[in-house]
């Protein structure tokens, strides 16, 4: 069986992996359009600030690596389309600027998502980044290092977008942060959390304009000034993250099903609506636990799990994903949040009959040092009480907490039982009521 893998970072190294070992006869070939393979693009932040140093710790597992294990991979190739019919796809080696043509049994695209470029007059001017490969945060770094470049802009108030805010402040610099939108995280988190985080961003001198929109950058070769429909503001970094988009394009008129974004809709298996081609990652749907319908959540996790199912599916299984509670969680300045399951606006979106609770207690005893806020939001079926979402900030132990919510609402708990669990207590990381369980109490 000869199976081809379009994309070679999350989700494609993880298929082609799983899949060797599942049948070790199988001819796998992958083809990556960039210099690197199996990259975790996550840490791509925490480079950039200077947490770690060596960006070679991102590599999961080297292309030698993969290559002496039996796969083909092929980097700086990049697959211009495929042609369903015959089963064959056109591809162009980008160090010699050769195209030939492969053939399939199987394929599997895992191309991922590139970086959203907004509308901005002059976004080629020197200085300017986006933060999704390798060469970005080698780049962005670089320019981080500079001290003579005081000032950084943020386009995009996401993940990735106040992630840079906390690298940028490890070198000292001005932070303003440009959001189009009335508040942060607008698409993650409801307001009372985002609240909370905006006031630890200004708390650390972060400058934020939101509800602008950012018109144009001004330089003669490197940019020196931001304007938006207000105001204009003297720069010396602009960094785009205003989110991604499925990298998809290749694949128009191949008749594969997708979202409005271009993103490939996929089955509990992994399988497109063509036979014999799979997908998974920032390029393709994910069937999501409390939704109807194919949902866009380009997250890591999701990736990896998806990818893993897939390559054992390729080897003849017929293995199902759960689905995703687009759990994600970040870190801002002092505070670290997390979220699960659906948003108050998700459900207000589906229609269902839902009530809310928000409450704010200690993270533990006030004896042992330590004790610090710690919030909680629950969104829950007002008829069945059946936790349908969550979403915790605090300064301590926050995310941890929001495993706990993923787990209570994969298991369909109510808000009685999350009152009632019996969660791990010591001074040290909780009180004897756990937030958790106030929550749940409160929660009528």
């Amino acid at each position: 069986m000869k199976v081809i893998i379009v994309g070679g970072v999350a989700a494609g190294m993880s298929a082609a992996a799983k899949l060797k070992r599942a049948n070790k006869e199988a001819q796998i070939t992958v083809y990556e359009k960039s210099r690197h393979v199996s990259f975790g693009a996550c840490g791509l932040p925490y480079f950039v600030g200077n947490f770690f140093e060596d960006s070679q710790k991102m590599i999961a597992r080297t292309v030698e690596q993969f290559n002496a294990s039996g796969i083909t991979v092929n980097i700086e190739h990049e697959v211009l389309n495929v042609d369903t019919d015959n089963k064959c796809i056109t591809v162009k080696n980008l160090l010699t600027g050769e195209t030939f043509t492969d053939t399939y049994d199987k394929l599997m695209i895992a191309t991922g998502a590139s970086a959203i470029i907004p509308p901005i007059k002059n976004v080629d001017l020197k200085h300017v980044y986006t933060l999704k490969s390798m060469e970005d945060g080698e780049a962005l770094k670089h320019a981080m290092q500079n001290e003579a470049l005081k000032r950084v802009a943020i386009v995009g108030a996401g993940f990735i977008g106040l992630e840079v805010v906390e690298a940028a402040k490890q070198y000292r610099k001005e932070v303003h942060v440009f959001q189009l939108n009335d508040r942060v995280l607008v698409d993650t988190f409801d307001k009372e959390i985002t609240d909370l985080l905006e006031e630890e961003l200004r708390a650390h001198d972060v400058h934020l304009h939101l509800s602008q929109t950012v018109t144009e950058l001004v330089g003669d070769e490197a940019v020196t000034q931001i304007k938006t429909n207000d105001e204009t503001f003297d720069v010396d970094i602009v960094v785009l993250t205003a989110g991604v988009r499925p990298n998809t394009s290749f694949l128009k008129g191949t008749g594969i099903e997708m979202l409005r974004n271009g993103a490939l809709v996929i089955d509990h298996e992994g399988r497109t609506s063509i036979e014999d081609i799979y997908a998974a990652g920032d390029c393709a749907s994910i069937n999501h636990i409390l939704k109807s319908e194919p949902a866009y959540i380009p997250l890591a996790t999701v990736a990896n799990k998806m990818g893993r199912i897939i390559g054992e599916n390729l080897a003849g299984a017929h293995h199902t994903f759960n689905g995703s509670l687009a759990s994600a969680c970040l870190k801002v300045m002092n505070l670290e949040a997390g979220r699960t399951g659906l948003s108050e606006q998700e459900a207000i979106n589906l229609g269902i009959n839902y009530k809310t609770v928000f409450i704010t207690d200690m993270n533990q005893t006030s004896y042992y040092p330590g004790q610090s806020k710690i919030n909680v939001k629950l969104i829950y079926n007002a008829d069945t009480k059946v936790i349908l979402g969550g979403q915790i900030v605090g300064r301590k132990d926050a995310v941890q907490r929001v495993n706990v919510l993923a787990t209570a609402i994969f298991a369909g708990l109510t808000t009685d039982q999350l009152a009632m669990l019996d969660l791990c207590y010591a001074p040290p990381f909780a009180r004897t009521w756990d937030v958790l369980n106030i929550a749940g109490s409160v929660a009528k």
